[in-house]
């Protein structure tokens, strides 16, 4: 009976709540209607309580309770009241203008000097609004430990400006409830001298068959603030509705995120905090197309808008976009060395390249690549593989830089790499006058260059393995797969069709070019190498290179009168060249790592070494299983932080691009300021790698997810993929609801 009791109470009060709310009328504050003063009589607590004409409160809605141990409070003593027909509540107790509460207490030990008394109270309103359940918390000060002085108390209508802070959710208490299958309301109580902000009061619907529509609140204070500006600020309390769209009418529970922020007068201001709460809806009388529905819908990550585009489009719209996709990513590091590889293919095709014959080359590379990427990428979605983890393997890597190294040798005039005479006849005989062993070649280069885009994960990319993983639909996905590697391959067909024409047809020229192009081989495979080498032997490795490539230009050579310019300007660039390569040298030596800044771990006057430290080192915690990341999450969560998880690899050439650029920026880490770093080294692909990676649905590293001061996950606001450090800032206040001047403020 009780159960049934308080819901017909709770609905009976949104009934009211609802009315009062559609005539936009706001009564006045509940601490302006129902006042007390509250003070100790040596042997009991006791409140004179002051209740405003037209209003009145409930006896059985009264309750006390303390948190100190010391003192135990016995059975309140409360006045025999007045009977209430109620039209809702039926007969009811209730308490109109003044009366007297007495709390009798006993002492365990020492009596302390003072006690927080909570007092929670509901009152109603003649005119038939019904204030939420109020929560009052006191602090009385107890006679024996004040020489018998008796210090009142005046119902938390002030706060001394010098306390300390309270956490959050001491301070603002936040409920809602359904007031019919469309609409909810919510309230957020604080306590006095606290306030909230409406411009960061939000609701967010964490179902996928409803939505949160628009939000109405009451018109709050005007209030200049120092870090915000003018903004409109609630004191004590606020309501508000909102409505809600839903897919379907049946009763459900809905979960809400609500998020709000506020500040203490004069004091410190909270972090953005977000609460979720669930509702139960009752059966809606209408339902939405939400597909329909934009704006206040829950944040969608990139990756997860492409993937509804492969299964809510035109199977050709989507190869359409995916195809574009591609070209966006054929100019990033991953891409571009195909370049070279493919320059260096028509180079040794022969001297007369046709514009004809060079497209025909790059066809065939790109036919190459992107049948072999697409076939490994939904080959590994539908098993459930990961796909860079398994070409980006050590020795998959020392095989691929061997390989280049051998076709370097080859530009370089070592020898003549051809087919088997024998097999090139029969090749020739099949497909006629076409030099079918450099087309075969061509096709083959381009399968292994399949490789080279896999050290990158992009948001096209994971939303085709997506669909192909969680829906099974290959056709699809792998549809997607294949536009978007043609999109990537695309621009090599122009450089194909270009080289007919860029290309010297013979002499000298022709052997430098070549010579050129050995040394963007061995480029190549010092860059595959440096997914699994230390950074200070790669620098090395940089350093021979980029030397011998000096002496190669000329950088060493004695010109004289004769000399052409183009010898007098590859004198001046090898020079240059073998500078550069010393100085690397030099870096690699004393320990550098970074080739853009190779002398960064050399200390000058003393500081220079510990600048760079400083620069490199990150606040990243490394986590290996789920339960590890849980453990983290919970101890952010409990001191008020908000957190994000890096999944990272040693041979994720983004993950490395992020390290160095992204989270250095002192932006970034102003953002991040209160975020605790959690670092998952997926290097290993193990069984415990694989099982986080599969708790989150991510197919590999760059991917970044971030965690609320709630530890809930913040969905849609994943980042896979490089991002540079101003784009990465903006989406880290966006996920996590840090402004500019909160983390500049927080930063110092």
């Amino acid at each position: 009976m009780t159960l049934i009791y308080k819901a017909i109470t709770s609905l009976a009060m949104l009934a009211l709540t609802a009315t009062t709310f559609a005539a936009n009328e706001y009564p006045a504050p509940p601490q302006d209607v129902f006042h007390y003063v509250a003070s100790d009589s040596g042997e009991a607590l006791e409140i004179d309580w002051a209740v405003e004409d037209g209003a009145y409160m409930y006896r059985d809605e009264f309750k006390f309770a303390v948190i100190d141990a010391a003192i135990v409070l016995g059975e309140p003593k409360l006045p025999e009241g007045e009977v209430h027909n109620d039209e809702f509540f039926g007969e009811q107790v209730v308490y109109r203008g003044n009366f007297f509460v007495s709390i009798p207490y006993t002492v365990n030990g020492d009596k302390p000097a003072s006690v927080a008394l909570t007092i929670d109270s509901r009152g109603c309103l003649d005119s038939g609004y019904c204030y939420m359940p109020q929560t009052w918390v006191e602090t009385v000060e107890l006679k024996s430990a004040n020489s018998g002085q008796e210090k009142l108390s005046f119902g938390s209508l002030s706060r001394n400006s010098e306390d300390e802070p309270l956490p959050p959710d001491e301070v603002f208490i936040a409920d809602a409830f359904a007031v019919d299958g469309n609409t909810i309301e919510f309230g957020i109580r604080l306590l006095p001298g606290y306030y909230l902000y409406k411009s960061k009061i939000s609701v967010l619907s964490l179902n996928d068959n409803a939505r949160a529509g628009q939000l109405n609140l009451p018109t709050g204070e005007l209030h200049t603030d120092e870090f915000f500006g003018e903004q409109e600020i609630y004191f004590d309390e606020v309501f508000g509705t909102v409505a809600v769209a839903r897919a379907t009418p049946e009763a459900m529970d809905l979960e809400i995120e609500l998020s709000y922020q506020g500040c203490m007068v004069d004091g410190i201001c909270y972090l953005p905090i977000s609460k979720v709460l669930t509702v139960s809806l009752p059966e809606a009388t209408a339902t939405t197309d939400l597909s329909m529905i934009s704006g206040s819908a829950t944040p969608v990550s990139e990756q997860a808008r492409l993937a509804q585009i492969i299964t809510g489009s035109s199977i050709w719209v989507a190869a359409g976009l995916f195809f574009i996709a591609g070209l966006g990513l054929a100019l990033t590091p991953c891409v571009l060395p195909m370049v070279p590889i493919l320059s260096g293919i028509i180079a040794g095709d022969g001297d007369n390249v046709s514009s004809k014959r060079g497209f025909t080359l790059a066809l065939s590379y790109v036919m190459g690549m992107a049948i072999v990427y697409t076939a490994a990428g939904v080959f590994a979605a539908a098993a459930g593989l990961q796909l860079q983890a398994t070409f980006n393997q050590p020795w998959i890597l020392i095989l691929f830089a061997g390989l280049f190294v051998v076709l370097a040798l080859g530009m370089f005039g070592a020898y003549d790499l051809q087919m088997p005479s024998g097999l090139q006849s029969r090749l020739s005989s099949i497909s006629g006058n076409q030099k079918s062993g450099t087309m075969v070649g061509a096709f083959v280069m381009g399968a292994l260059s399949s490789l080279i885009v896999t050290a990158c994960v992009a948001p096209a990319l994971i939303a085709a393995l997506t669909v192909i993983a969680q829906t099974g639909d290959m056709l699809r996905g792998g549809s997607a797969l294949f536009a978007m590697s043609l999109g990537m391959g695309a621009p090599l067909l122009l450089v194909g069709a270009a080289q007919g024409k860029l290309l010297p047809k013979a002499g000298g020229w022709m052997v430098a070019v070549k010579n050129a192009f050995g040394f963007m081989m061995l480029a190549l495979a010092v860059w595959m190498l440096s997914r699994i080498l230390p950074g200070t032997v790669t620098m090395m490795l940089w350093a021979i290179l980029i030397f011998m490539a000096g002496v190669f230009m000329g950088g060493l050579t004695t010109l004289t009168s004769e000399s052409s310019v183009p010898q007098k300007l590859g004198k001046g660039f090898g020079f240059l060249a073998i500078f550069y390569g010393i100085i690397l040298l030099l870096g690699s030596l004393t320990g550098g790592s970074n080739p853009l800044k190779p002398l960064a771990s050399i200390n000058f006057a003393g500081g220079g070494s510990m600048l760079a430290e400083a620069e490199h080192e990150l606040p990243f915690q490394r986590i290996k299983s789920i339960d590890d990341l849980d453990r983290e999450i919970a101890a952010a969560a409990a001191n008020g932080k908000t957190a994000l998880l890096d999944f990272y690899a040693d041979w994720c050439v983004s993950c490395k691009e992020m390290e160095a650029y992204t989270f250095t920026d002192a932006n970034v880490q102003a953002a991040l300021a209160n975020t605790v770093w959690l670092q998952a080294d997926v290097t290993a692909n193990d069984a415990t790698d694989q099982a986080l990676l599969s708790h989150f649905g991510v197919f590999g590293p760059p991917t970044i997810i971030f965690f609320g001061t709630d530890g809930k996950q913040r969905h849609g606001y994943e980042v896979v993929g490089y991002m540079k450090a101003e784009d990465f800032t903006k989406h880290v206040r966006q996920a996590l609801g840090v402004s500019d001047s909160m983390s500049a403020q927080i930063s110092h």
